[in-house]
């Protein structure tokens, strides 16, 4: 599930195949930019901005994307046939001499003036892989509603971005509280903070997702993808409730033992996923 360090892993891919380099081929599959036509502009940098993707290309335009819940990008070989996933999945394609860049499942995609970025990125708070990560700003929104359920908190990205499911679900576990307690009732918001951070910048360069400091398939997270089986510390089943505003519910995992605080209104013993909306994009 794409969070603020596979965006973070991806643009690098990205920029490392691209930057500097003149597209011979520009092909987007969505119905508002069918007629455009990127062929012979440089690309000039990919940057990542929590869970979006700003590819700057000559001219001051900006290609931008979202990967959603299972988007993503794949680069390869000029040539290729595409290996992602279904032809009729593919959103674009991007390509240079020397690789093709193709996005697959893309809910988003956008272009825009690059000086325009602010209309899509501009209500973000401070990003956690970000070059102008700022923890204490970071505190103080999540302060700004202190009545919030620390889950709600973590997941709207207006006030740090880069979270998404996972990381909710397992940082509540590692600091013990369920995601139901409020931000105000959570003694010190900066170490939710400061563990977050933690955890992006020790993932963002890795292939897998690692929370247990254990790189087994089997026993990399602690609680999240992990309904009714038993916790890893005390072995009591993990169980999983919706929370969020209605239409912006998130599938939730937790150990009803070892996190303290309050339970949901009503619990299921299997997760679903939803894709992302309102400010938890």
């Amino acid at each position: 599930m794409p969070e603020g360090d596979t965006i973070w892993r991806t643009a690098r891919g990205l920029h490392d195949a691209l930057a500097g380099e003149t597209l011979v081929r520009s092909d987007l599959r969505v119905p508002k930019l069918a007629t455009v036509d990127l062929t012979g502009r440089t690309v000039l940098e990919i940057v990542p901005r929590g869970k979006h993707l700003l590819m700057r290309v000559e001219g001051g335009l900006t290609l931008h994307s979202h990967l959603g819940m299972d988007g993503s990008w794949r680069i390869q070989a000029p040539g290729r046939r595409p290996g992602g996933g279904p032809q009729h999945q593919i959103r674009a394609v991007l390509a240079t001499a020397g690789h093709t860049a193709v996005g697959y499942r893309l809910p988003v995609l956008d272009l825009l003036r690059t000086t325009d970025e602010s209309t899509v990125v501009g209500h973000l708070g401070p990003d956690l892989l970000g070059p102008d990560w700022d923890a204490e700003e970071a505190v103080r929104r999540l302060l700004a509603d202190p009545g919030r359920t620390i889950g709600e908190a973590l997941l709207d990205q207006r006030n740090l971005a880069g979270i998404g499911n996972v990381y909710k679900s397992e940082i509540c576990f590692m600091l013990r509280v369920t995601p139901w307690l409020p931000i105000a009732a959570f003694p010190g918001p900066e170490h939710l903070v400061a563990l977050a951070r933690k955890l992006l910048e020790a993932n963002k360069s890795r292939a897998f997702r690692i929370t247990t400091a254990d790189a087994r398939p089997d026993r990399r997270l602690w609680v999240y993808g992990r309904a009714d089986k038993p916790c890893r510390r005390c072995g009591t089943p993990v169980l999983t409730a919706d929370q969020g505003p209605a239409g912006q519910e998130r599938t939730t995992f937790w150990c009803p033992h070892c996190q303290a605080g309050p339970s949901p209104p009503a619990v299921r013993p299997t997760g679903r996923y939803q894709p992302p909306t309102g400010p938890n994009g």
